[in-house]
């Protein structure tokens, strides 16, 4: 199978991360499964995207799920979705599959029908189960200069793999529009973000790992971006106009003005912007890689509109550094998450992202060891299938108690950003 990918590129080049929309966005409530093979089970993308469901809230009382399996393909992940996927009553589903389908060769005929049939099975299934919304991701894309997985000894090695990824996103692309899912193609996106690191700081810059698969923050942070685009997250974090005159300010929902002055606003939130982790010269981190594609534009916008500021240049404080702003600036708006990447916010986000890292580190085992062999339990001995059900409902519960201990990690975030005249120096 062919599909041209002309209209793909075209889309990438005008539109960060292009994706096929095909559903309606998040909904109140939603329960998302994050589906993958290894590089899901990493646990780095898919604790990003909890993390941003959970505390920048896209919607109200979302709750996540991850179910990556190292070593997986799709028609391995559609034999065991009923068993280790629907017990948690997902209403939204992500699939992150393609790396290890290619066989890192040239595509192979076999392989692509089974990547092709495999996918619409997937499908199937989840909307048979009730599942209102699938987003399909296209693989992702290999180290430009650490791949050397390909099977046959020959130059090139990760443009030939990048080739094959890519033509398994062409497939993947042409199935969501034929079963009216929504396609995200982080294959492109990433492809574009590795050279533009490559670029900046050299060759040997990892963004896909040091195996050239399995990628650190920095790539996660890239597949999270995609997938969140595609639920259709619109980036709004919130909005707080001050007015520097009358010493007033408003606030949009999820943020409230516990008091102002005619240069500082005391805050208190309940949605924080992303936070972003690591040192700069550890050339991995998410700080480092954030510069270089549009994550706060796209999806992490928590806006400052100042109103009569006092002088043509003003110095807004916000956590533990300052920067100045033009009047002009700060009229039109300035983007705090993106300005002041070290924040109040950090460390109480740091808090929920251990709690939430707990919860996925518990659903592997208890999905891959207790949920998956279930079925095949039941039909060894049938006569303790209630014990076997009881252990699926403790299961369960657990993983309904770790959530519960997410949502009690996000706690209101007390804050106050000062806007003064800059000093001259």
């Amino acid at each position: 199978m062919h599909f041209s990918r002309k209209l793909v590129v075209l889309s990438a080049l005008l539109f960060p991360c292009s994706f096929v929309a095909a559903q309606a966005a998040l909904q109140q409530g939603d329960r998302i499964a994050i589906c993958g093979d290894s590089i899901t089970e990493q646990k780095i993308y898919s604790v990003d995207m909890e993390d941003y469901l959970q505390m920048c809230k896209p919607r109200p009382d979302l709750r996540t799920n991850q179910f990556g399996w190292s070593g997986e393909t799709t028609w391995g992940f559609a034999a065991r979705i009923e068993s280790d996927v629907l017990p948690f009553k997902p209403t939204v589903a992500t699939t992150f599959y393609g790396m290890n389908d290619g066989g890192y060769s040239m595509l192979a005929d076999d392989r692509a029908k089974q990547f092709h049939d495999a996918t619409i099975s997937i499908i199937e299934q989840f909307k048979k189960a009730g599942v209102r919304f699938i987003v399909v991701g296209s693989p992702g894309a290999v180290d430009t200069d650490t791949f050397k997985f390909f099977a046959q000894d020959v130059p090139n090695k990760a443009e030939l793999y990048n080739k094959t990824l890519g033509q398994l996103g062409e497939m993947a692309e042409s199935i969501a529009k034929q079963e009216g899912v929504t396609f995200v193609d982080v294959h492109d996106e990433m492809l574009k973000v590795m050279a533009a690191a490559k670029e900046k700081f050299g060759h040997s810059y990892v963004f896909a790992g040091g195996d050239g698969i399995h990628p650190g923050p920095n790539g996660h942070l890239v597949i999270a971006y995609c997938f969140l685009k595609g639920l259709g997250c619109d980036g709004n974090i919130g909005t707080i106009q001050f007015d520097a005159a009358a010493g007033s300010a408003t606030a949009s929902g999820g943020h409230k003005v516990v008091a102002a002055t005619k240069n500082s606003i005391q805050m208190e939130s309940t949605q924080y912007p992303f936070c972003f982790v690591g040192d700069d010269a550890t050339r991995k981190s998410t700080t480092d890689l954030v510069q270089l594609f549009p994550f706060n534009e796209d999806l992490n916008r928590f806006t400052l509109i100042v109103k009569n500021a006092p002088a043509e240049k003003m110095s807004v404080s916000f956590g533990p550094s300052s920067k100045t702003f033009s009047k002009a600036d700060l009229e039109k708006g300035i983007n705090l998450a993106a300005e002041f990447l070290d924040n109040p916010f950090c460390g109480e986000f740091a808090k929920a992202e251990q709690a939430i890292q707990a919860q996925q580190a518990f659903e592997t085992p208890a999905v891959k060891q207790l949920l998956h062999n279930t079925p095949q339990y039941r039909d060894l001995l049938p006569e303790q299938r209630d014990n076997f059900n009881q252990m699926v409902a403790a299961t369960l519960k657990k993983d309904a108690d770790l959530q519960a201990a997410v949502e009690a990690a996000i706690t209101p975030v007390d804050y106050t950003i000062k806007i003064e005249p800059a000093t001259e120096k």
